[in-house]
């Protein structure tokens, strides 16, 4: 039985960043140079490092400084590139809402998105919401996993979670959550149905 229908947020409810160039920019870099980087030390952030360290880590490694002011519009600028709904997202959270589903979130994201998602409107359509960064684990580790069920008062079973990523797929079978790999809302529908 299905008590609780759990999303990922980023490349499932929303589209790829498209932030990238602006942050390159605002760095001083071309965003070839910026982007891998930008990538490649995310992991920490995602698990709360600090604004200022992560911007830093990158500027470390593409030549650029950072300081407070810099970090924080590097950070607004990194929360608006995750903000844009994928088509059929809201629509496919309304529906599900109307129909008495019980939404969570749950996403590996810095604090900082946390805090932009809550403000949301449509954030509203969730029960609960669980981002890494403010708990410091992320998927796919079972402790992420754990952490959402106490959160819901739910056991594995009860939870169907929607993820783009195979590997937070089978993060969340190996708890016991039935888990689906993304493949947009029509598919997403198609599961519940």
């Amino acid at each position: 039985m299905t008590n609780w229908i759990v999303f990922d947020y980023g490349e499932v409810l929303s589209l790829r960043t498209a932030a990238v160039p602006k942050l390159a920019a605002a760095m001083g870099v071309s965003p070839e140079t910026f982007e891998p980087v930008y990538w490649s030390v995310r992991d920490p952030y995602d698990r709360g490092c600090p604004d200022l360290e992560y911007w830093t880590s990158i500027g470390d490694q593409v030549g650029a400084k950072v300081d407070d002011a810099l970090s924080a519009e590097l950070t607004a600028l990194d929360v608006a590139g995750w903000g844009q709904l994928a088509p059929g997202s809201l629509d496919l959270l309304q529906s599900l809402s109307d129909a008495g589903a019980s939404l969570a979130l749950l996403s590996n994201a810095p604090s900082a998105f946390g805090v932009w998602v809550r403000e949301q409107e449509w954030a509203k359509l969730f029960k609960h919401t669980l981002f890494s960064g403010d708990v410091k684990v992320a998927k796919p580790d079972a402790e992420i996993f754990q952490l959402l069920l106490d959160k819901l008062g739910a056991a594995p079973e009860e939870c169907l979670f929607f993820d783009d990523r195979q590997v937070n797929i089978d993060g969340a079978r190996a708890v016991g959550i039935r888990a689906h790999l993304w493949d947009g809302a029509e598919a997403a529908r198609a599961a519940l149905a």
